[in-house]
Order: structure tokens, then sequence, then C-alpha cells
């Protein structure tokens, strides 16, 4: 019997261990899905070159002033945001552009490239618009993104749609019995990022988001230096809380 325990014991030993380097080898994978946003090159109207990636996308409304920056979901098609960001921001061009690997942007996404991404688009937007405004919005990854750069830029104002206060304080809700800390390395600080960010910040989540749990989005919302304004739909869940009239009016409000 007390083999059998043994024998029974390194089997478990070795699959937790096997477990976790497949959690962390394949952490990318399971992040980033930028595959199925494909789209072509000539259907976008955006270029930004990098040193080794070219970054393209869409803008709305392209001569009005006070622009805006859209990052997105971890599979989101931004660009099917282009009539609603037009409807919602009239007076206002919008930025969308697709990360490294997603769309038509070329390279492979990762934090270390995208975060150092988003100040270079930054810059461009701020020097097609100098001495204007320039507001951020970032969803669920994006809003990551949105964090890091509200750390380096003077960004005006900040909405973070379905935000959580680390992809590791997310990840750990989802993972409860594996040493997430160890392994992740896609973290995303985001309420480390904003410790010292003190314009207007919008927090938009759902109260069924099973993606992002209620807790890591709390986190983020009480280590904010200045109290955000933080709107809850009840009945939204991760990826149809843009569907809900709320959503738009909480932006277009915040926006103004």
């Amino acid at each position: 019997m007390r083999s059998v325990l043994i024998i029974v014991a390194v089997v478990v030993l070795l699959a937790y261990t096997g477990a976790c380097w497949l959690l962390h080898a394949k952490q990318r994978e399971m992040i980033y899905y930028g595959w199925t946003t494909t789209v072509d090159a000539a259907s976008t109207d955006f270029e930004l070159q990098r040193p080794d990636a070219t970054l393209r996308g869409w803008v709305v409304n392209r001569d009005r002033p006070d622009p805006i920056i859209y990052f997105g979901g971890n599979a989101e098609r931004i660009e099917a945001n282009r009539m609603d960001f037009a409807r919602m921001f009239p007076g206002r061009s919008v930025y969308l552009v697709a990360y490294r690997g997603y769309g038509a942007s070329t390279g492979a996404p990762s934090e270390v490239a995208l975060v150092p991404d988003a100040p270079a688009v930054f810059d461009h937007v701020r020097t097609r618009h100098r001495g204007q405004r320039i507001a951020v919005i970032g969803r669920s990854l994006g809003s990551g993104v949105a964090s890091q750069l509200a750390a380096r830029r003077p960004v005006e104002r900040l909405a973070l749609v379905t935000p959580f206060d680390s992809m590791t304080g997310a990840a750990k809700a989802h993972y409860p019995i594996f040493p997430v800390d160890w392994l992740l390395e896609e973290r995303y600080e985001s309420a480390q990022a904003l410790r010292a960010f003190r314009e207007p910040t919008l927090i938009l989540h759902g109260g069924r988001d099973a993606i992002v749990p209620e807790e890591s989005t709390a986190r983020l919302i009480g280590m904010l230096p200045a109290p955000p304004q933080v709107v809850r739909i009840d009945d939204a869940d991760h990826n149809d809380i843009g569907m809900r009239n709320e959503f738009a009016e909480s932006l277009i409000a915040f926006m103004r």
C-alpha cells in the first residue's frame, strides 16, 4: 500500500509540474488571440513604423480635434467600433491601432512589446494634434496597456473598461492551485502603474464578468490615488458590456 501511495504521489507531482510548465510555456497563446482579428493592410487607414514592426489601424473623424486613443481586448476586432465611436464622439477624432500580431499589424504581441508601442502611438497622435488634449480608453487587455501609457505620458483622462489590478491578480482567480506569481511573465501591473495618476478616471465593469473577477477590479479602484468615477452595469458580462446603453452613455458623458 505504501508503494502504491508513493507512486500515486509521484504521478500527481509530475502531472502538477507538467501543468505548471504548460501554463508558463503557453501563456502568450492563452492571452493573445491576434490571429482571430487578421485583416488586409489595404483595409486600414493608419500606419506607424516601429523599429521591429508596423502598427496599423483606423482613424475615426480624422480631422477633428482632441483625439481619443483606444486599446482593445485580447480578441477584439477593434475596427468594429468605428461606427459606434463616430456616433459617440462626433466632435473628436478616435485612433484605433491594432497591437502587434493583430489586425494588419506585424510582429508578435507581448507585454515587453505592447507597453513601449503605446507611448509611440501617443507621441504620433500628439504630433498630429499639437496642443490638444488626448484621452485614452482601454478595454480588458487594453486597460493594462492604457494604464501603462498613463504612467508614461500626459493622458488628459482615462477610461478603463472591464479592468484588472494586474494580470496576475486576475489569473489567480482562474488558476488558484498554481503559483501564478512565479509562472506569469505577462503581468500588466495596472494598479502599480497608476499609483501617481490623478487625472479624471472612469471605471466601467459588469456585474456578471466571469473573465476579470470583480475583486480584481475592486482592488484596482481601491489603489487609485484619486477616487475614480465607477459605473457598474449589473447585468453585463465581460463580452457584452459594450452592447449596453450605459456603456455608451457613460463614455459620452465622461469624454464630454
